[in-house]
């Protein structure tokens, strides 16, 4: 085993649907994924919220989170994250307390502030009050004060719910959340693993307002980074075809599933859509071992991260799998991970 890394590292999970696959077999894909990362040591499990996406099939984030943890046994399993805005804070509340109760000590919930989906899903996702745009901190104090203990002559509480101690994260790509989450003392998540232009600028704007809380006492950032290991750098690069083809399709405005790895994406791009895709993913580490374990070494020095979370988006699944044991490895993470004393965070 290498010399471990010298932060925690998570794994982000999309419940990808592969080209002429099924969601049912997204969803096996899924658990077989965190079940290796269960085994392996990884710290965390979170998956995302996403509607009206052909290649995407977490929409009901919380039924799938239920799902994962009754298949595994140590690994933290949450939201990376639960868009807020999209729904009534009392249900959020209930559904995880409803996760905590079932699985204590192991749930994260990790939220967002943005939509998860295209402007006309998202009026359908928030109905009637799809015209309104909720303040997202007047919605993140009232799902707090949900998951508080209770307070003298509190009307609506959260059965389950209140009084659990569930961690809150919050999950961003701009400033907003960013600051937000200083202020409040909570830890915070970037999605550089889509959105690395401002990384750099809201881990500094973080750390600047932190100011200390009944959560943490300093700052805890994680940074998102797409990961991709294989036996060689060739082949790690050819299977990140499947993902630098999902980009190219964004940005064409084009919805899809998962295309199988290609020996080259000449031909498949114009060099304006390849610099676009290239910067995209530029917060990512695709190679053998010793190459990716350099990188992540890279994005930790460059950021201050506190924990990783990686991607491993992989189509094949037994490649996927042996990505994220090549990924331990190299990474020197402890089989079993932490132990549930050494808490959330």
């Amino acid at each position: 085993m290498s010399q471990p890394v010298s932060v925690p590292v998570s794994v982000l999970d999309l419940a990808t649907i592969v080209r002429d696959g099924t969601p049912g077999q997204a969803f096996e894909r899924t658990v077989a994924h965190a079940r290796e990362a269960d085994r392996l040591g990884f710290n965390r499990f979170w998956l995302a919220e996403h509607h009206n996406l052909d290649g995407i099939a977490s929409a009901a984030t919380a039924v799938l989170i239920g799902h994962v943890a009754g298949r595994t046994q140590r690994i933290r399993v949450g939201s990376g994250g639960v868009m807020l805005p999209n729904h009534a804070p009392l249900i959020i509340a209930e559904q995880f307390g409803t996760l905590e109760t079932l699985y204590p000590g192991r749930i994260d919930l990790g939220l967002g502030r943005a939509p998860g989906t295209d402007p006309a899903t998202a009026r359908a996702v928030r109905g009637a009050g799809a015209s309104l745009e909720p303040d997202f901190g007047e919605l993140l104090a009232e799902l707090r004060g949900y998951l508080a203990p209770a307070r003298e002559g509190q009307k609506v509480r959260a059965i389950p719910g209140q009084g659990l101690d569930i961690p809150v994260w919050l999950l961003g790509s701009s400033d907003y959340s960013a600051r937000l989450a200083g202020e409040l003392g909570l830890p915070f998540a970037f999605a550089s693993h889509f959105a690395p232009r401002h990384l750099l600028d809201a881990l500094a704007l973080y750390r600047d307002v932190f100011r200390p809380s009944a959560v943490l006492d300093r700052p805890h950032a994680m940074v998102a980074v797409n990961t991709i290991v294989a036996d060689t750098d060739d082949e790690a690069q050819r299977l990140a075809t499947s993902l630098r083809q999902r980009f190219l399709r964004m940005f064409r405005n084009q919805r899809g599933q998962m295309d199988p790895p290609v020996a080259t994406m000449d031909g498949l791009w114009s060099p304006q859509e390849q610099a676009m895709v290239e910067n995209t993913l530029s917060v990512s580490a695709f190679g053998a071992p010793e190459t990716v374990r350099e990188r992540l070494d890279t994005i930790i020095h460059a950021t201050g991260a506190d924990e990783l979370m990686i991607t491993n988006d992989v189509h094949d699944p037994e490649a996927r799998l042996h990505s994220l044991r090549l990924l331990a490895d190299c990474c020197g993470i402890p089989a079993g991970g932490r132990t549930a004393s050494a808490g959330a965070f």
